[in-house]
């Protein structure tokens, strides 16, 4: 009996392998072919999220939950109408700027390693950077095409860009005042011990993960622009927005944010973007010691290890938008199981701790 327990046991692990594999191309197929839908109701899902906590602020005033919603809405109009109007064309104007300068940048940044490795030779130092300088060229010089290539289409497909985003506040105003019904009806389908726990756990997760990097992202933001225009860094909007949106990625998005705005700058002045790397270190360390802890409580964390594995299949299986949702979803399925092993279905917390401190598993 135990031999036959334990072959059964190795063929269900030995098969899991395989099916999962299957599982996620089977995923990364369906998005491909689905990707325009998805990627709406995924974005609007997630705003419909971010839109609750301030629907449930106005209904604590005794009114209706559609009065509520009509506020919100009406409010988040007005301030995408004042970002489109004010903050959208500065940055697009800095991003163009920023394409046209770069040959220049990476014309100076070449013959200043020249004189550096012309400098290392008469001190007979063995330094040899031309071959790792013209790669490095170009391959930014590809980046900047791609990046100008893509701006083109951009500009070309604006009005479609605009209809996508009145898709996606439509549908999250219709989400705010029936997306319970749909939920609870998709829900019911599975046992009680199933979807009880995936039910709140799915909230926690992804209102607290969302909310909290939506804040921890405006707070780099707010905080680098008037640091870097009062140090007269170039394209000092584009940079802090940069920095702030690569927040977004949970565990390496402002380390890769950081990383990129320091050597678009060091194309242009090291000694610059020293001060750069450090100060947007700075904030950083701030922002994850100070801030990021009181925004995010004491939840579970899940493991470093697969938090890049969510990530790493996030993005295989949906690219950016993959990367965006991988971890609360991996957050969610772990709070579930935690909660259908431990059989306490009305204890949860969230998992979506990511860089702060995480417990090991």
């Amino acid at each position: 009996m135990r031999r036959s327990a334990s072959l059964q046991r190795l063929l269900i692990y030995g098969l899991s392998g395989p099916v999962i594999a299957l599982n996620i191309w089977l995923l990364s197929v369906l998005f491909r072919y689905f990707q325009h839908p998805i990627t709406i109701l995924s974005a609007a899902a997630i705003l419909a999220f971010l839109l609750n906590y301030l629907v449930k602020f106005f209904e604590r005033a005794l009114i209706t939950r559609t009065q509520a919603v009509i506020i919100v809405l009406l409010a988040t109009l007005t301030l995408l109408i004042i970002l489109g109007v004010t903050l959208v064309p500065l940055v697009i104007d800095q991003t163009i700027q920023l394409l046209n300068n770069i040959p220049d940048w990476l014309t100076a940044s070449q013959a200043n390693l020249e004189q550096f490795e012309k400098f290392a030779k008469q001190r007979r130092l063995p330094l040899d950077l031309t071959v790792m300088s013209n790669q490095i060229n170009a391959n930014i010089q590809n980046l900047v095409q791609q990046l100008a290539s893509g701006a083109v289409g951009f500009a070309g497909t604006l009005l479609s860009g605009l209809l996508n985003i009145v898709l996606v506040v439509v549908l999250a105003f219709y989400m705010l005042l029936y997306g319970d019904r749909v939920w609870y009806g998709l829900i019911n389908l599975l046992p009680s011990n199933i979807s009880v726990p995936l039910s709140r756990s799915l909230q926690l997760n992804f209102q607290n993960f969302f909310l909290s990097q939506l804040l921890l992202g405006l707070f780099m933001m707010v905080t680098l622009t008037p640091i870097f225009l009062v140090m007269r860094v170039p394209f000092a909007l584009l940079f802090a927005i940069l920095i702030g949106l690569s927040e977004l990625i949970p565990f390496i998005g402002a380390t890769l944010g950081i990383g990129l705005v320091t050597i678009l700058v060091l194309l242009q002045n090291w000694w610059l973007a020293v001060q750069v790397a450090l100060v947007a270190v700075l904030m950083q360390q701030l922002k994850d010691n100070l801030l990021a802890p009181k925004l995010l409580g004491n939840f579970i964390g899940l493991n470093p290890i697969w938090i890049f594995v969510a990530i790493l299949m996030g993005f295989e299986i949906a690219g950016f938008l993959g990367t965006l949702v991988a971890v609360p979803i991996a957050g969610t399925i772990k709070g579930t199981f935690d909660a259908i092993k431990s059989g306490k279905s009305d204890n949860f917390v969230s998992t979506v701790t990511i860089a702060h401190d995480p417990p090991e598993n």
